[in-house]
């Protein structure tokens, strides 16, 4: 299951409603397993640290959008995220924000196949963030994404090329704003085929090309580990560039627990360690309880 699938066909309604005994019980021994799996105490105070936590929308679409601000609110998080600007504000009520946007396309369900590494999309990507940008720093969203596009044939430094001459003309209206653009990794081996921002090598390259602070790179841990594994020496090696994170299990993209096959403990206190203060999102599709499966995860992040 991805994104893509879920902007595109939806899911279905479910309910939603509060954690009974049971599910309570069965967390409670599921967390005991992660103890003792992978050796972090829970009950442990998380270290000092800036990082922030949100959680991204899509994978819980059967809550209303002010369901879900209201659960991340009891939950400890700080953003409600992966909107379009018409529901930047709803957050904001529960004293939360967005802490990544879209920019508005024509065609959303198009956005990760159709990006800047074509110059025949400039015409209609530039001018929709030129939008985007503004109105992301008034409703105080701090990044918008971005993506690459599909290869469709094109070699790997064309596109870099490219997605650099569509990207350029828009950092200088970024920095004025104080909004960063971060172009999301992803893996083209099982959810995005053909996409080329698929590895951390070519995205960094690109922030290196474009050498702006308001541009960074969107390292989405699940689709880095299919792609390339390496997830905490390539944080290390690699964290000036990063300025956002998604998590998810791997397989599968569920939840990040002893189920997968990460150690999501230490990939955020190597995180935590590289002194990266912006937001980690939780982007996983539940298998059960939504809302026992986002407390655990948070749980589990705050190391």
């Amino acid at each position: 299951m991805n994104r893509r699938k879920f902007l595109a066909a939806g899911v279905g309604a479910g309910a939603a409603g509060l954690i009974g005994a049971k599910l309570l019980r069965a967390e409670t021994s599921h967390l005991s397993e992660i103890e003792r799996t992978q050796g972090v105490d829970l009950n442990m105070p998380p270290v000092s640290s800036a990082m922030k936590f949100s959680v991204t929308r899509w994978p819980y679409r059967q809550f209303t959008l002010d369901q879900l601000s209201q659960m991340a609110r009891e939950l400890g998080l700080d953003s409600v995220e992966l909107l379009e600007p018409n529901e930047w504000a709803t957050p904001r009520r529960y004293g939360l924000i967005c802490a990544m946007g879209y920019a508005t396309v024509p065609d959303p369900s198009t956005r990760l196949t159709q990006g800047f590494n074509r110059v025949e999309n400039h015409a209609w990507l530039i001018p929709a963030y030129q939008r985007a940008i503004p109105l992301a720093a008034a409703a105080r969203v701090p990044n918008v994404i971005c993506f690459s596009g599909n290869r469709g044939g094109i070699p790997d430094d064309q596109g870099r090329e490219t997605c650099a001459r569509g990207l350029a003309p828009l950092l200088p209206l970024a920095e004025q704003h104080g909004v960063t653009l971060c172009m999301e990794l992803l893996n083209s081996r099982i959810d995005h085929p053909d996409y080329q921002c698929d590895h951390t090598a070519w995205g960094v390259a690109l922030a290196k090309q474009l050498a702006s602070e308001r541009f960074k790179l969107l390292y989405d841990i699940y689709h880095m580990q299919i792609m390339e594994g390496d997830v905490i020496r390539t944080i290390r090696d690699n964290h000036r560039y990063i300025g956002h994170y998604h998590t998810g299990g791997v397989p599968g993209r569920h939840e990040i627990d002893s189920s997968q096959e990460l150690n999501y403990p230490a990939i955020m206190r190597a995180i935590a360690e590289s002194g990266f203060n912006g937001y980690v999102a939780q982007e996983f599709v539940p298998t059960r309880d939504p809302r026992a499966s986002l407390t655990e995860a948070v749980r589990l992040c705050r190391v």
